[in-house]
């Protein structure tokens, strides 16, 4: 123990001793910075920097040609002492930046000195940045930038005339591409320095606010011309489309020299991350969103309120989705930018896709987001609402699958591909949205009440056609089938996107989003598998739906069939004869016929796969009817009797036949009845002592030992 105890004192005492040489170190260091600083801040240096270029024109036009020589070295050797002291002060900065990086790891005890430090170079860090930004917007004024935007705004241009407008970057001379590559590292390597200095102080705490910051070489190229192309864009509020034509032409027209000359010297600077054709992408989507939140939205959303208050249908809300469609048209243009540059980036990532999306304006404005799907909703409904009332979207048919990659034939309406098509604008409008919360809150709000608005139309028309007939009438059944086969379509196509990773992902990260927290109100209410898939609760509606009226066709049917079928039920004496000329009873064949033709009306309208459900429950309904009303009922079986319900039996399967190829495993019980009606007197004593395992080993799967014992007990044999 005692020599772990000398070795942490001596730690101590090394560290005690090299506390004051690092203190003296980094005091020197920061004096020169500071010194470095107060140089570029010298009167004289201010008067060259600033006006530099309107000095050497001035001197050289009076001046002798030597003398003129002998300025223009004595000012270009001025300003390249300026620079030099620039590149001093951000040099000793980075020193001290590594010093300061490795006493937080090394010895976290001497915060007091690194927080001492900090201050220092805060404060330097203040007059410095300024000073080199404002370098650089001189040296980019004397390079001509921006360039004129005549031949952008003209109403002649194209893709040919904009690509001809000089673009001062490439044009430079080999001085000022020298200057300005300079300049341009030193503004790099200062902003690389503040990334470092935020990451060590943001230890611990949220880093990605010190790595997303937007690339200061890249904001100084955009900045002049975002307040250049606002002097048309006043002009243009009630006309956007000029607005996104303009940004889009700036963005696409100077992209390639991004790659071409920027690039090349952010790389060589080592800054890490950045893409320069994004970047500059990145800050002109910004500068348009940033004017569209301040001057088009408001002005759009003030016509909105004037409408409302005044009660006046007005252009407004067209105006409103015009301008929504022109954003969702320029991002895909901007998309395709990109793109098509050969840069591979992940538009996955909503925050890659966020930079370069000018819907990202509802992001900071949810509020606006709510309002675009109020109207959205508003127009989707109105147009719906014409296609519910007209009576021909509910005759006739969706020919083949147009939105399902299903190849079944559901019989379906059009009024089902109706409420589709426009659900499936909302979902394409909704891709475009830059995050997954946002895409999740807009297809909540309007997609899932127009699933919502298709359910309630087709469940009026069922319950109207069950209210006027009880489904009794040929036109009510058929009303019905068209309904469920509308539900049926519209369910499968639903689960077909569900699958979809589109959808899949708004489930696995809608909960990660904390920007939904403020929004919970849409989800109280909802069942947990809904906050999965988004639309697993309509699905099941729709199930549910189907499922329900397929079994109400199924009983309206069976009722038909007890009704004509009670006389033969009830007549317990028909059994102890047979009935000559008669391939089935006579009491039976009425009842037979109505069941063949409302079963042949209800497969012609219905889909196959829900016809299904419509005559297995059928089999089964006519299965207990013919078993508790017939065989349970203490009903004398003789010999002719026995083989008459067996004609009768064969002449049902018969109906059934058309669907299935064994129809007597739909009616179990009644068959297996049958058959043991059908067993003579020594194999109906084997029944009796052998009791539940001979009825298995027999093929009496669904009859009890009682039920069997009943049905045995009323065999009469004859001798």
């Amino acid at each position: 123990m005692l020599p772990f105890v000398n070795v942490v004192c001596f730690l101590r005492l090394l560290s005690f001793f090299c506390l004051p040489e690092t203190a003296l170190k980094l005091d020197t260091l920061v004096g020169d910075i500071e010194d470095a600083v107060s140089f570029t801040m010298s009167k004289s240096m201010r008067k060259h920097s600033s006006s530099q270029n309107s000095q050497v024109s001035m001197l050289l036009q009076y001046l002798p040609d030597d003398t003129g020589n002998c300025i223009v070295t004595i000012f270009l050797n001025l300003s390249q002492m300026f620079q030099e002291m620039h590149m001093l002060a951000i040099k000793t900065l980075k020193t001290t930046e590594g010093i300061l990086a490795s006493i937080t790891k090394a010895h976290p005890q001497w915060k007091q000195l690194v927080s001492a430090v900090d201050h220092r170079v805060d404060r330097a860090l203040a007059i410095l940045r300024p000073q080199a930004i404002a370098e650089h917007r001189a040296l980019l004024t004397s390079l001509g930038w921006p360039p004129p935007l005549s031949a952008f705004t003209s109403s002649n241009s194209d893709a040919r005339t904009a690509k001809q407008v000089s673009n001062p970057l490439l044009s430079m001379q080999a001085d000022l591409k020298l200057r300005y590559s300079e300049n341009f590292f030193a503004l790099c390597n200062l902003q690389e320095l503040q990334r470092k200095r935020k990451v060590r102080q943001l230890d611990g705490h949220d880093r990605e606010v010190a790595l997303q910051q937007p690339l200061w070489v890249i904001e100084e190229l955009v900045n002049p011309l975002s307040l250049a192309s606002q002097r048309h864009f006043s002009k243009w509020i009630d006309k956007p489309e000029f607005i996104f034509t303009l940004v889009y032409k700036i963005t696409r027209d100077f992209v390639d020299s991004m790659d071409e000359l920027l690039q090349p010297l952010v790389d060589e600077a080592m800054l890490l991350g950045y893409s320069c054709r994004e970047e500059w992408i990145s800050a002109m989507v910004t500068s348009l969103t940033t004017y569209m939140a301040k001057e088009i939205f408001p002005s759009y959303i003030s016509q909105l309120d004037e409408e409302s208050a005044t009660g006046t249908q007005s252009s407004a809300r067209i105006s409103w989705l015009h301008l929504i469609d022109l954003m969702i048209a320029f991002d895909k243009r901007i998309k395709s930018l990109v793109e098509n540059s050969g840069v591979l980036l992940s538009f996955d990532d909503d925050d890659i896709m966020q930079k370069v999306s000018s819907l990202s304006i509802f992001c900071d404005r949810p509020d606006w987001l709510d309002l675009w799907a109020e109207i959205e909703l508003d127009d989707a409904l109105v147009k719906l609402k014409l296609d519910i009332q007209n009576e021909n979207y509910w005759i006739k048919k969706v020919e083949g699958a147009v939105l399902s990659s299903y190849t079944d034939d559901y019989k379906s309406p059009l009024i089902s591909n109706s409420f589709l098509r426009h659900l499936a604008s909302v979902i394409d409008r909704c891709r475009s949205l830059p995050r997954v919360s946002l895409r999740s809150k807009f297809l909540r709000l309007v997609g899932l009440p127009i699933i919502r608005n298709f359910f309630d139309s087709i469940l009026i028309r069922c319950q109207e056609a069950e209210g006027l007939t009880a489904l009794t009438d040929d036109d009510a059944v058929l009303k019905v089938t068209i309904s469920v086969n509308a539900a049926h379509y519209f369910e499968s196509v639903l689960k077909e996107w569900s699958e979809d990773v589109f959808f899949l992902e708004m489930g696995m990260g809608e909960n990660d989003e904390a920007g939904m927290e403020s929004n919970a109100n849409i989800y109280e209410g909802l069942p947990e598998s809904s906050r999965r898939v988004i639309f697993d609760d309509e699905i099941k509606k729709l199930e549910e739906f189907r499922t329900e009226w397929v079994e109400k066709i199924s009983l309206v049917i069976l009722r038909g069939f007890d009704a004509l079928s009670r006389d033969y039920v009830k007549n317990k004496k028909q059994w102890q004869k047979g009935e000559e000329g008669w391939a089935v009873s006579k009491a039976l064949v009425e009842a037979l016929n109505y069941l063949q033709s409302k079963t042949s009306l209800v497969e012609v309208g219905l889909n196959s796969r829900d016809f299904v459900g419509v005559w297995r429950s059928l089999a089964a309904g006519i299965d207990r009817l013919l078993f508790n009303g017939i065989l349970m009922s203490n009903v004398k079986f003789h010999r002719s009797g026995v083989d008459r319900f067996g004609n009768d039996l064969d002449v049902l399967f018969g109906v059934f036949g058309s669907w299935c190829l064994r129809p007597g495993g739909f009616f179990p019980k009644t068959s297996e009845g049958q058959k043991l009606l059908k067993l003579d007197e020594n194999e109906v004593e084997e029944c009796k002592t052998g009791g539940k395992k001979w009825l298995r080993e027999n093929g009496f799967k669904h009859l009890s030992v009682t039920e069997a014992e009943k049905i045995l007990k009323n065999r009469v044999f004859t001798s």
